[in-house]
């Protein structure tokens, strides 16, 4: 385990199981298969290894009661990645948590840790940054954000990197992402079906 619960930077997982998968013909992207393993049961074995408390938030609770996790819903009705990550904060027993969503197949044990190891009692959002922009859902968020979220989520504002010219922020470089996930898979996620036969040809190519 990474952090220890009574410990001011102590962090839970959140796994994010509530979207609406309307580019992924309305299946459920956390039981997608690879092989004879879903997405969801690799993300546990990840968060379980570095994790004491599991919190899965989803609309569908009874589809999840396999696993041994936490399982939550929403607080506010709309369904919104910003709308989640404020269920896990608000359900966290610990001061900070770290959230995935359901649909990266390929997230690594080492790029959680290193994440999570870098978090500060007076930093708000510990997130990586690759060329392509910060990964907000791979990141590891406070619970002084719980009352600016509240506020964006009833003004309609979803977008999560709106509320990081507030607080502070710690960007994690793309050189020492790498050193965790040489390839960044862990930031690759399942929209579409065409993003499922990229993942399973990836997987097929360096797994074997």
């Amino acid at each position: 385990m990474v952090r220890i619960n009574n410990s001011d930077t102590a962090c839970t997982g959140v796994i994010l199981a509530g979207g609406l998968n309307k580019r992924f013909s309305g299946q459920n992207k956390a039981f997608i298969n690879f092989g004879n393993r879903r997405v969801i049961d690799s993300l546990y074995d990840v968060f379980r290894s570095v994790f004491k408390e599991i919190i899965l938030v989803t609309n569908q609770p009874m589809a999840y009661l396999e696993w041994d996790v936490n399982i939550v819903t929403d607080i506010y009705s709309s369904r919104s990645s910003l709308t989640g990550i404020h269920a896990g904060l608000f359900y966290a027993r610990t001061p900070f948590i770290f959230v995935t969503a359901c649909d990266t197949p390929f997230l690594k044990k080492e790029m959680v840790e290193m994440i999570v190891s870098r978090i500060e009692p007076d930093i708000a959002v510990v997130i990586p940054e690759t060329a392509d922009g910060t990964e907000q859902l791979c990141a590891a968020y406070s619970k002084t954000c719980l009352s600016l979220m509240e506020r964006q989520i009833k003004e309609k504002r979803f977008q999560i990197k709106k509320m990081f010219r507030k607080i502070k922020v710690k960007k994690i470089p793309e050189t020492l992402l790498r050193q965790a996930d040489t390839e960044l898979m862990s930031f690759f996620n399942i929209n579409t079906a065409e993003d499922y036969s990229k993942a399973k040809q990836w997987l097929e190519q360096n797994v074997g």
